[in-house]
């Protein structure tokens, strides 16, 4: 899976949080697994 640029990704062993700042190939590997893509928050309504 290719990294996204703008997308954070989290580590489920360890709980880092990394920002890819550079879009490429390959995958995003912490304490030996692969870190998870993190989902955006959803924002309050302004109703």
């Amino acid at each position: 899976m290719a990294n996204q640029l703008g997308k954070r990704y989290q580590c489920e062993v360890c709980g880092t949080i990394v920002l890819c700042t550079k879009a490429g190939e390959g995958g995003v590997i912490c304490d030996g697994h692969p870190m998870v893509l993190q989902e955006p928050k959803k924002l309050p309504s302004s109703d």
